[in-house]
C-alpha cells in the first residue's frame, strides 16, 4: 500500500508522542526484545524466519502483539493491537498510515522496530521490506536500517560535534545517530517519502532535525558543517533510476564520485566526512587511482577503506535480491543482462565497497586508500580522530624529517609481535615476524630484526629516535647512523605510527 505523505506526514508526526507512551509501556526496545526472544530465535529474525518469532511471540503478552504486528507483519485482531498500542487509537494510526485494515483485522503499514545506536534505544520507521512477506518494491520505497546502514552506524565517528549534515537521510537513522553527538543535525532527501518518514522517526524520538528536500547537496549550498555523514545510492549500474534509496541515475559509480568529489566543499575547517561509496573495477585501471581523481587537488586528508571486492554476476545477483526481485524470473534476468552489458562495455571487472572518510586540511589533499577485507570487531568509527591525528603528525614529519628523529615513541599497548615459524630439515625455522596490533582495524606489519629491536627499545621516557638508531649501528658494527639508514628508518616508523602501532609521545 502507498500512502499519500503530503496528506498524512502532519497525522503520523503528531500521533509519535501516543505512539512512543505505547512502547516504552510494553517494552518495545532493543535490549527487551532480545531478552524476551532470545539469541537464537532473535539470530532467527535477523535470518527472515518468522515461525520461531511468531511462536516466541504468543507468549510475550503485548510485546508480543508488537513483535507480530510491527516485525513480522502479521495480521492480528483489532481488539489486541488496540490494547498493545494505547493510547495510540486505532482509526487515528490507519489515518495516519501506520495501520491498515484487514477485514477484522489490522496490519502494519510501516516497519516499526527498535535499534540501539549507541545511545540507548531508538525507534526507526520505514517502508516494509520482503524480509518476511514477498513485496514488490516501489521506486520511493524507503529502506529500513540495512547491513549497509548498520555498518555506517558503527564506521562513524562519534565525538561531540557542532553541526552534522546527513546526506539522503532515508528513513532517518544516520540523522538519529547524529543527534547523540551533534548540537545540529540537518538531513536532506530527494525523495519526499523518506522525509516524511524521518520527520515521524525523529519525532518518536523526541528529536529536532532539520529536514530539507531536494537533490545530492543542493538545499545546503553555501553552508558549512563539522561532521557529513552518507549513506548515498551508491549501487554501480547502468544510469537509471528504479529504487530511489539505490539507485542515482548517474552511470557506473558516478554517485560516489558527486558525493566524494563535492562533499569536501561543504566541511567547516577540521570538519570530517564519512560516507559509503562504491567504485568501478576497470580493467588496467588501479581502483585507487580512480577514486583519488574524485578527490580535489587542495584541502583534503582523504582515508579510503576497501571493505570487499564483488564480481559482476554476484553483484547484480545481490542488488536484484534487495530490490525482491527473484533472479530465476524473466524480468529479472532481463534487467540483469542489461546491468552486466554495460558493465562490460565500460570493462568493469569488478565493483569495490568501502568507507571513505575526509577531513578538511589547510594544505594539498592526500589520499590513503586501501584494502581492509579482514575480518575485525571494534567499531571503525572509533580509529578515525586518531587516524587523522596521526596523519597530521606524519604531515609535519614530511616537512621536518628531524621532528621524527627527535620525537620519542612507544609501542601501542594493544601492539605484540608474531613469529611465525615452519618445520624444516634442521627443525623449526622463522618465515616472517609481524607487529600485530589487536585492537581497531587490527592491522599487520611484516617487519624484519631490526625493526624489532628497534620497536623493543622504545618507551615513553626512553630514547630519541635517532639515539636508539645510533644504538642499532653500533650492534651492527657500524660507527656511526648513515643518512641512508636513519630515512629508511622514519619511513619505517611512519607506515606503524600511520596504523596506529607505534605512537610518538
Amino acid at each position: 500500500m502507498t500512502t499519500n505523505h503530503t496528506a498524512t506526514g502532519s497525522l503520523l508526526t503528531a500521533l509519535c508522542p501516543d505512539l512512543r507512551t505505547a512502547l516504552v509501556r510494553v517494552g518495545y526496545d532493543a535490549d527487551t526484545l532480545l531478552d524476551v526472544l532470545g539469541p537464537d530465535v532473535h539470530a532467527a529474525l535477523g535470518r527472515s524466519e518468522p515461525v520461531p518469532v511468531r511462536r516466541a511471540a504468543r507468549a510475550a503478552g503485548e510485546l508480543g502483539t508488537l513483535i507480530r504486528l510491527l516485525l513480522l507483519g502479521d495480521a492480528l485482531p483489532e481488539r489486541a493491537v488496540a490494547a498493545a498500542l494505547a493510547p495510540v487509537r486505532i482509526d487515528a494510526a490507519v489515518a495516519a498510515g501506520l495501520l491498515v485494515r484487514a477485514g477484522d483485522e489490522v496490519m502494519a503499514a510501516l516497519d516499526l522496530r527498535p535499534l540501539d545506536t549507541g545511545a540507548g534505544t531508538r525507534w526507526i520507521l520505514s517502508d516494509l521490506d520482503d524480509s518476511m512477506r514477498r513485496r514488490t518494491l516501489t521506486e520511493d520505497h524507503v529502506l529500513g536500517v540495512g547491513h549497509a546502514s548498520l555498518s555506517l552506524l558503527r564506521a562513524t565517528p562519534t565525538e561531540p560535534v557542532g553541526t552534522v549534515l546527513d546526506l539522503g537521510t532515508g528513513c532517518g537513522v544516520q540523522a538519529v545517530h547524529a543527534a547523540s553527538y551533534a548540537g545540529r543535525v540537518t538531513a536532506t532527501d530527494v525523495n519526499g517519502r523518506a522525509l516524511w518518514l524521518a520527520e515521524a522517526t525523529a519525532a518518536l524520538n523526541d528529536l529536532d532535525i532539520d529536514l530539507l528536500e531536494g537533490s545530492w547537496f543542493e538545499p545546503v549550498a553555501g553552508r558549512r558543517f563539522d561532521q557529513i555523514v552518507a549513506n548515498p545510492p551508491f549501487v554501480v549500474g547502468p544510469a537509471r533510476i528504479e529504487h530511489t534509496y539505490r539507485d542515482s541515475g548517474l552511470a557506473l559509480d558516478g554517485a560516489s564520485e558527486l558525493v566524494i568529489g563535492q562533499a569536501p566543499d561543504l566541511l567547516a575547517p577540521g570538519g570530517t566526512a564519512a560516507m559509503l561509496a562504491a567504485w568501478a573495477h576497470v580493467d588496467g585501471q588501479d581502483w585507487r587511482q580512480r577514486v583519488s581523481s574524485w578527490l580535489p587537488a587542495h584541502g583534503v586528508d582523504a582515508w579510503v577503506v576497501q571493505r570487499d571486492v564483488a564480481d559482476p554476476g554476484l553483484y547484480v545477483g545481490t542488488w536484484l535480491r534487495d530490490a525482491g526481485l527473484d533472479p530465476r524470473d524473466p524480468a529479472a534476468q532481463k534487467r540483469a543482462e542489461q546491468w552486466l552489458a554495460a558493465f562490460e562495455a565500460a570493462d568493469v571487472d569488478g565493483i569495490g565497497f568501502g568507507f571513505v572518510y575526509l577531513h578538511a586540511i589547510d594544505g594539498p589533499t592526500e589520499l590513503l586508500a586501501e584494502d581492509l577485507t579482514h575480518g575485525f570487531d571494534d567499531p571503525l568509527g572509533g580509529e578515525v580522530a586518531s587516524y587523522f591525528a596521526r596523519s597530521a603528525w606524519l604531515r609535519a614529519v614530511a616537512a621536518d624529517e628531524n621532528l621524527a628523529l627527535t620525537s620519542r615513541f612507544a609501542p601501542s599497548p594493544a601492539t605484540a609481535l608474531e613469529r611465525v615459524y615452519l618445520p624444516g630439515e634442521d627443525g623449526w625455522t622463522e618465515q616472517v615476524a609481524r607487529l600485530h596490533r589487536g585492537d581497531g582495524p587490527r592491522w599487520q606489519h611484516e617487519v624484519d630484526d631490526a625493526t624489532v629491536a628497534l620497536v623493543a627499545g622504545m618507551r615513553p621516557d626512553g630514547l630519541p629516535l635517532y639515539e636508539l638508531l645510533e644504538l642499532l649501528a653500533l650492534a651492527d658494527g657500524a660507527e656511526q647512523v648513515t643518512p641512508e639508514f636513519a630515512a629508511e628508518a622514519v619511513r619505517v616508523v611512519a607506515g606503524l605510527v600511520r596504523h596506529g602501532l607505534v605512537r610518538p609521545v
